[in-house]
Formats: structure tokens, sequence, C-alpha cells
């Protein structure tokens, strides 16, 4: 397991990509896979800049682990903001032309469609976002 704690703010989604994605490189991740997870870490740690500290900035951690055994890659987010589950939140209807779309919701919908699994859990003051890459 690896971890890197830095500001949740819209700035360092660079720096979490690069973080992933050396991890991801060490454990032979596939092209298309990595490009799948870096789409998701942009989505996921905008959200969390944008939305988890209403009243300033506040830290987020970014911990990657992967399980061999499964092949399965996973990019855990914890921040202290305020607690939301982005799950919870039905899937924007995109049969619709975008004209007549709701607000909100494309991004989380993609990063569903892209991952194999995604949890959500708020632990000791903590949101607490997983998702799940089969890699291997």
């Amino acid at each position: 397991m690896q971890e890197i704690t830095m500001k949740a703010v819209i700035d360092n989604i660079p720096a979490v990509t690069e973080f992933i994605d050396a991890q991801l490189e060490a454990v032979d991740c596939p092209m298309k896979a990595q490009m799948q997870i870096d789409v998701a870490i942009d989505e996921i740690f905008s959200n969390i800049a944008h939305y988890a500290y209403p009243d300033g900035t506040g830290d987020a951690t970014v911990r990657f682990e992967y399980d061999p055994k499964a092949g399965e890659a996973t990019v855990c987010f914890r921040d202290r903001g305020v607690p939301y589950n982005s799950l919870d939140k039905s899937d924007p209807d995109v049969t619709l032309p975008a004209v007549e779309r709701a607000v909100g919701g494309l991004g989380i919908f993609l990063v569903k469609k892209l991952m194999d699994r995604i949890t959500y859990d708020y632990v000791d003051g903590m949101n607490v976002l997983s998702i799940i890459k089969k890699i291997a």
C-alpha cells in the first residue's frame, strides 16, 4: 500500500495522477486501464476539491493497493469534508439531448462505467471512496 496526502485543490490533480500512474506502472498495468483510472482520478479529486470543503480547503489522501491474486488495483480517496455519497445520486438520463439533461452527475456516471466496482463509506469523520479496476 502506498499513499499520498495533499491539499484538495484542482492544481494537485496532476501530482495525484502521477503518483498513481507510478504505482500502476510498477505492477504492469495495461495502458487502457491506466487511462481509465486517470479519468476517474480527475473526476473524483476534482469533486473533492470543489465540494468537500465549502468553507475553505482541506486535505485529501489517495491510497493505492494492488491485489496480485485478484489482479485488481484499488485507488482509495479519503477526505474529512462534508459527508457525501455520490453513488446515491441517480444516473443521468444519457438518452436525452444534452440541453434537456439536469446539470451534474455525468462525471461520476462515467467513473461508474469505467471502473469494475466503486464503494463509499463514511468512517471516523471521513469520506472514503474507493475505485477498483481489474488490470490483470
